[in-house]
């Protein structure tokens, strides 16, 4: 995959085009900053988004709640000695800064200067092997602050109005200098910057962790990319100051949800599956006016195919009785519980060309705690209530947009008139186990762990509040207990296993209301088929995994940066982390799915008062 800006192409991954690279987001290449461009521009003229229509996916757009169709995005090919099919980003921010001298100058890219002008120290920049310079000599370097609005919006900061904004004298509100040469500096000190004007004066400091709020501009697009969208006022609440790789600037919305049956068992390549996917084939059988044209269009399909006109019939026939769901109704349910459920139930009769393919190992593992005869490997064994490998797993991720400052989503196509949204399918394998509520049960009613977990709760939701993204998820201590042992148990994989946690994912289900739950899916999933690393499954099976859980109880009693990391009470973006640090619980940020927060040890291993080990059992009470 790639993204353009003029000259400059940038290789991305697919799944990182739906994240970190998405609508919006301001991605750093080799030689500048770019904004990506919005879904409507993503495709040439000629070409058509449904060519690359995700089928059989009717379930998760119903439990992610989805009414657009889902189509992958286009793939950057070579033809003619041309790249075709790249994504287009502009460069972004349009101000940069002299390393040197701190003056700011507006989109030098743009400029073209003449030879007497680069001789004028008070020119503007010249372009030197690609790298652009100041008329000092000093190499320009785009600007690390935008201005961001809760609504969506994102522009270049109004450095004149914020340099004159709270100026003393009256001849400073008035200046007008000569806008064809740079006029402003931005100078750097331990306590933060200082904009300063060198025609009048006037300055204004911004101070590291106290950048101010402005209006947003009026007359001025709501996305830098846009030509249009120009509104004659501006928002009437201020936006933010931050700098560009602040988590509130861009915050991509990619739920996820596993393919399961009954549309994980389809099998691609047949007749049905073929005749599904064309809508043009069936228009052709359906439209025939006789009987004589419909057995025409039938035999001319089965040629096509290599099949027999019955075949062509039958697979008619199937799609009549609703293939792939044969009329079940899909009712709006939580993905997790949908998953969840799935994940737990044995399926008959699977076979290998499946996309969601489990096997249990639940009474194997069961048999195990009898002749294990360490009194933590008798604990691990009664705590985990089942264990499961998922040998072939399918996740699709969608795009549904991104939002800024904590605001309102906004739509990949900005306009929100799209009927299609960027998706992704990835496969892979996994582990999944639940922890038995015989044991979970008695744990979270303990008031010690109960006071521990509420100002995660409450972080949590000031943490939303003051802009930053939050989760859905509900905060309480079975949510935080099971968080955290997935963590220990990527780390474990990593250190005992081989595994490189970067290739890991995670995917907890915790509920206490309808239907008690605390289960781990620890997977890898790539764009690929072909793609997993192979051998997680293996790692499921109950002697290699219980060696696993065990070194992870173990590693979690202790860190090299203990007793400070344990006594951690709050800390991390938003104070959303305890006793959890890069040297014991935190893992690279590719791998959670809750941004290496609501992390501690202690509700797995004790410690503090009137809190004892999760593998200390039932018996625990308040």
């Amino acid at each position: 995959m790639k993204k353009a800006v003029a000259e400059e192409t940038l290789k991305v991954r697919l799944s990182h085009l739906l994240r970190d690279c998405s609508v919006g987001a301001i991605v750093r290449g080799q030689d500048s900053l770019m904004v990506v461009q919005d879904t409507r521009t993503w495709d040439r003229p000629q070409s058509d988004p449904r060519a690359r229509e995700i089928r059989y996916v009717e379930r998760v757009r119903s439990m992610l709640k989805i009414e657009q169709v889902l189509c992958a995005p286009p793939r950057a090919v070579e033809r003619d000695g041309r790249v075709v099919g790249w994504i287009p980003a502009l460069r972004f921010p349009t101000w940069a800064r002299c390393l040197t001298c701190g003056l700011l100058h507006a989109a030098p890219w743009r400029r073209r200067q003449s030879p007497e002008d680069v001789a004028d120290r008070s020119a503007a920049t010249t372009g030197v092997g690609g790298a652009w310079k100041c008329a000092c000599g000093g190499r320009l370097e785009q600007t690390s602050l935008v201005l961001v609005h809760e609504a969506g919006y994102l522009a270049d900061v109004p450095w004149h109005a914020l340099a004159h904004g709270t100026a003393r004298h009256p001849e400073q509100h008035a200046c007008r200098p000569d806008w064809t040469v740079p006029y402003l500096r931005l100078t750097h000190d331990p306590t933060g910057r200082l904009v300063h004007c060198t025609t009048c004066h006037a300055e204004e400091p911004l101070r590291s962790g106290a950048l101010p709020r402005l209006p947003f501009p009026a007359r001025v697009a709501r996305q830098p990319w846009l030509r249009e969208d120009c509104p004659d006022e501006a928002p009437e609440t201020p936006a933010w100051l931050l700098e560009i790789n602040d988590v509130r600037v861009h915050s991509p919305v990619t739920p996820t949800a596993l393919v399961i049956p009954p549309e994980s068992r389809i099998r691609r390549g047949t007749v049905v599956d073929r005749l599904y996917g064309s809508s043009s084939n069936q228009r052709k059988i359906r439209n025939a006016k006789t009987d004589l044209a419909r057995r025409a269009a039938i035999a001319r399909l089965a040629t096509e195919y290599r099949c027999e006109p019955g075949r062509i019939e039958g697979a008619l026939a199937e799609i009549d009785k609703g293939y792939p769901l044969y009329g079940r109704t899909l009712a709006e349910s939580d993905v997790m519980i949908d998953e969840y459920r799935a994940l737990i139930e044995e399926i008959p009769d699977l076979t290998e060309g499946e996309d969601f393919v489990t096997e249990h190992h639940t009474d194997a593992w069961k048999a195990l705690g009898q002749r294990f005869s360490t009194r933590i490997g008798q604990r691990a064994v009664q705590a985990v209530s089942r264990l499961i490998a998922v040998n072939k797993l399918k996740e699709v991720m969608v795009l549904k947009g991104f939002t800024r400052a904590g605001g309102d989503l906004v739509r990949p196509d900005i306009a929100g008139e799209s009927d299609w949204l960027p998706a992704i399918e990835l496969y892979g394998e996994g582990i999944f186990f639940t922890l038995g509520e015989e044991w979970v049960a008695p744990w979270e009613d303990n008031d010690a762990v109960c006071e521990r977990a509420e100002p995660f709760r409450q972080r949590h939701l000031r943490f939303k509040r003051e802009g930053a993204p939050g989760f859905d998820e509900d905060i309480t201590p079975r949510f935080l207990l099971c968080h955290t042992l997935a963590h220990l148990l990527i780390r474990q994989l990593e250190a005992a296993a081989g595994y490189p946690a970067a290739s890991l994912k995670e995917r907890i289900y915790c509920e206490t209301d309808d239907e008690a739950r605390a289960g781990v899916l620890i997977y890898v999933a790539v764009a690929d088929e072909e793609g997993s690393l192979g051998g997680l499954m293996e790692l499921a099976r109950p002697e290699r995994f219980l060696r696993l859980l065990i070194g992870a109880f173990e590693a979690a009693t202790w860190c090299s940066f203990d007793p400070v990391c344990s006594e951690q009470q709050g800390h991390g973006p938003g104070l959303l982390n305890g006793a959890a640090c890069h040297a014991c619980a935190l893992v690279p940020e590719t791998t959670c799915a809750y941004g290496n927060m609501l992390l501690d040890r202690v509700f797995v291993t004790g410690g503090a008062p009137g809190i004892a080990p999760f593998l200390d059992g039932p018996e625990m009470r308040a």
